[in-house]
């Protein structure tokens, strides 16, 4: 092998990452997922080892997209508790490789893709499920998905006001402070009449009720990525239509869904591609799994706007 891959720190995943670009490649490649073979894309569910005694999780998200002519693995570990020693929950790295002759080309760091990446398909999924004229967003949680998921879905909805909670009241406030939102003391007052409700936190038991929860609210659960962990009420999860970013891993690895017994309707990408349809009407969640997909398009969209070339959008 000639060279050593090239390194894109967080910094470098910045500037070439935008959500204009990235959530219409994010939307094609969950289409191009639920396409099955037509779709050309190849996903393992990804490999989870525990670390027990550390409190951790190790997982392995390799995937290859021929539409996109993209390979590339993610390798990220999972620690809770991080927080308490000022370290990010989430850290890893993506590799990338060339295709045609396997050689790996680019290393990048993996906390901006993956924050960014699992927002664009939050707001994927709000555009298909969200309520007609949406104008309260709520986010549980005040961490760097909080921040990433107010940008993104933003994007997609046109919101009269945010809102923010955390366990610890001065997060909360920080982040309304910094992106314009307001910060509650309780779950039930963040959620009261809210459109869209987005839960990111590490919490392994129900924070969010299911009789604070309006009628026809859309909820985004991306914490509780674990099948011993939950985020949502499970009279909530049996009340609401599930949706998932792929349904063969929301089965085998969702607490939320696992726990609470229910089925999942369909995959967002078979809404994109109009193989299923929605009804907004209804009370409705997305089960965001996070995909390697997701991150090989991703991490080649960087690459390509770096050295001028152009990401092929899946869909």
């Amino acid at each position: 092998m000639e060279g050593a891959p090239e390194w894109f720190s967080g910094n470098d995943v910045q500037k070439y990452l935008t959500y204009e670009d990235l959530i219409p490649i994010i939307e094609g490649a969950l289409a191009s997922f639920s396409q099955g073979h037509a779709g050309g894309v190849l996903q393992p569910v990804r490999m989870s080892m525990g670390i027990e005694e550390h409190k951790g999780v190790f997982l392995v998200m390799p995937a290859y997209s021929s539409k996109d002519n993209a390979l590339a693995t993610k390798l990220v570990s999972l620690y809770p508790e991080n927080s308490a020693v000022g370290l990010p929950s989430h850290m890893g790295v993506i590799v990338l490789f060339d295709p045609v002759h396997g050689a790996p080309k680019a290393m990048m760091d993996a906390e901006v893709i993956t924050g960014m990446r699992t927002a664009a398909a939050s707001a994927v999924a709000t555009k298909y499920l969200a309520p007609e004229n949406s104008k309260i967003l709520t986010v549980i949680g005040a961490g760097v998905q909080a921040i990433t998921h107010i940008q993104a879905i933003r994007q997609v909805c046109k919101f009269e006001e945010v809102r923010i909670w955390s366990r610890t009241f001065s997060k909360a406030q920080k982040v309304a402070d910094e992106f314009g939102c307001v910060a509650c003391k309780t779950i039930e007052e963040a959620v009261k009449d809210a459109d869209v409700i987005t839960t990111v936190t590490m919490s392994k038991t129900p924070v969010l009720n299911a009789e604070w929860v309006r009628d026809g609210a859309h909820v985004n659960c991306v914490g509780a990525c674990v099948k011993d962990w939950q985020e949502l009420d499970p009279a909530l999860m049996k009340k609401a239509d599930v949706y998932a970013d792929t349904k063969e891993a929301a089965l085998k690895e969702s607490g939320d869904i696992i726990m609470s017994g229910v089925e999942v309707l369909c995959e967002i990408g078979e809404l994109v591609l109009g193989t299923k349809k929605a009804d907004r009407n209804a009370t409705t969640v997305f089960k965001s799994m996070g995909m390697a997909i997701e991150d090989v398009v991703s991490a080649k969209l960087v690459y390509d706007k770096k050295h001028g070339s152009s990401s092929t959008s899946s869909q």
